[in-house]
């Protein structure tokens, strides 16, 4: 698989079938997510087994990220389910998750699998910005508090809303991504489907949600920096939640699906949704 550096030191994706290795995932994933236990080794090795795959991303044989994705049948289609994707602080900003990412999209192919399907938390932006605008998946479903109450460092005291992402490996769409094909959008006023205002802290507050004129497509803000947000005003981050939760539900499981999503320079970035 595909070899690049990072500060001159050579990043190799490979699947990981191991026992031994698969025992590196696992702590892996605990240190990724502390307060949640991680996957057993028996059933990744179960899961590898059929139908299955975990991918490891390693620097000089270091263990420094991972994908674990298992199959998965909603009684019509079968996929691949990405469940996972971790990795270890301090070499985030290298483009590993991508590189794990298209990985996964080359052995799901090899397999047979059309789609693989996973969720996401729409307010984390670095994950729209990769899933939607990178990836080329599409979000046609909104699943509010699809997990419970969670208590990892990310999700504690939030509801765990989720996207649903649907990437068809096969499509022209995630091609066209394949080959870095980025379409610059600019975002419309009058499409928008929240206002902005900013509060004491001059952190940005959401508004009520707008009624919208049955356009062909809205933007959705939310902020570019929720876990920061979360830290400073709790009470605010679950406002975002709850206000685009409405947003969302009254397009994206109304005949609207996200297929794209603007990042800008600014403390708020934009959701595209179109309808269907």
């Amino acid at each position: 698989m595909k070899t690049n550096t990072i500060e001159n030191r050579a990043v190799q994706i490979r699947l990981i079938e191991d026992p031994a290795e698969l025992a590196q995932v696992k702590e892996l994933e605990r240190t990724v997510w502390a307060g949640e236990e991680p996957v057993p080794v028996e059933l990744m090795i179960a899961t590898i087994k059929n139908g299955g795959l975990v991918l490891g991303a390693f620097v000089e044989d270091k263990l420094v990220g991972f994908q674990y994705s298992f199959p998965g049948f909603d009684g019509q289609q079968v996929y691949l389910c990405s469940h996972s994707l971790g990795i270890l602080e301090g070499y985030r900003s290298y483009g590993i998750g991508e590189k794990l990412k298209w990985a996964q999209r080359e052995e799901a192919k090899k397999k047979g699998y059309d789609l693989i399907a996973w969720t996401y938390n729409p307010l984390e932006t670095a994950n729209a910005n990769l899933n939607i605008r990178k990836l080329g998946g599409v979000c046609a479903q909104y699943k509010a508090n699809y997990y419970g109450e969670m208590n990892d460092i990310l999700n504690a005291g939030i509801p765990s809303d989720r996207f649903v992402v649907h990437w068809w490996v096969n499509s022209e769409r995630v091609a066209a991504k394949a080959n870095k094909q980025l379409h610059e959008r600019t975002v419309k006023e009058d499409a928008l489907l929240l206002n902005i205002d900013l509060n004491e802290q001059d952190l940005p507050v959401p508004k009520a949600v707008k009624a919208e004129a049955g356009k062909e497509e809205l933007f959705v803000p939310v902020p570019a920096y929720y876990q920061k947000l979360k830290a400073e005003n709790p009470e605010l981050a679950l406002e975002w939640r709850l206000k685009t939760r409405e947003a969302f539900e009254r397009t994206v499981n109304d005949g609207y699906e996200v297929t794209d999503f603007v990042k800008t320079a600014g403390d708020i970035h934009y959701y595209v949704v179109t309808k269907k």
